[in-house]
């Protein structure tokens, strides 16, 4: 059993009422082996379960777990960056938070997930100052103006056109639409049936990743003692190998998961 085969377990089931009876197998896992697999990798591997489990939407105290732990594992290696190393605990705890909370929404997305707008901030709507006519006057029709028109200014709603009013983007990428490849236009003409190769946009992924200038930018909110230009040379490869950090706790947890739900025994 793998972490995405696991899924189904957190969610509940309607009862399957039938007179047939149920496996006797010994080979089969039932519900409570399934379940002190879960906790056997919780306590072997918490990082990566907490951050698949967070990833998936399946707990926020996973995520936030798998958050803290992302943080702890920064700490550690916060000092090997000269530009984190010269500032003081108090915000090198703040700025390696920041980096932990935007690497963990980088590794979090996916061609399905959705984001705020912001162009509307999530609300839908955009407001804005126009003139609005309460009374649109009287004028004759040799074009004498017997009323003169009545408008006012005022903060007028209009629906967002970025989000059509949703309050949320789609993360896919733009040109593949969240499939990962692209048709080959020259490839195709070339042989005459359709190629494909991958998306040059998202490199395949289906999705578009957070800038790393998000980031950046809530750390120079913090503290000014770092430059722009160090943040891109020496920061950015350290905000990197948190991204990769929890790919390779979950990629550890998926192992653990399938060794448990094998063998019992040799764990």
């Amino acid at each position: 059993m793998n972490l995405e085969s696991a899924l189904k377990y957190h969610f509940a089931k309607s009862p399957s009422l039938t007179d047939s009876s149920r496996a006797t197998s010994s080979e089969t896992l039932t519900g409570t082996d399934v379940m002190a697999a879960f906790g056997m990798c919780q306590s072997k591997v918490s990082f990566g379960y907490a951050a698949f489990t967070g990833k998936m939407g399946l707990s926020r105290n996973d995520k936030n777990k798998a958050i803290k732990l992302l943080t702890q594992y920064g700490m550690r290696r916060c000092d090997k960056v000269a530009a984190l190393r010269k500032l003081s605990p108090k915000i090198k705890v703040k700025v390696v938070q920041i980096l932990a909370k935007f690497a963990f929404m980088d590794y979090s997305r996916s061609a399905a997930s959705v984001t705020e707008c912001e162009k509307c901030r999530g609300v839908g709507i955009i407001y804005a100052e126009k003139g609005v006519t309460k009374h649109p006057g009287i004028i004759r029709q040799d074009g004498k103006v017997i009323i003169e028109p009545w408008v006012e200014t005022e903060q007028v709603g209009e629906l967002c056109q970025k989000c059509n009013g949703k309050g949320s983007v789609s993360c896919a990428c733009k040109d593949c639409k969240g499939r990962g490849t692209a048709v080959d236009q020259e490839e195709t003409e070339r042989q005459g049936v359709p190629v494909r190769k991958a998306c040059k946009r998202c490199s395949g992924r289906g999705y578009e990743r957070i800038p790393a200038s998000k980031a950046f930018r809530a750390v120079r909110a913090v503290t000014d003692g770092i430059s722009v230009a160090t943040l891109e040379k020496t920061v950015k490869p350290f905000y990197e190998d948190l991204i990769q950090e929890c790919e390779r706790e979950e990629t550890k947890a998926n192992s653990m998961l399938k060794k448990v739900t094998s063998d019992f025994g040799d764990v």
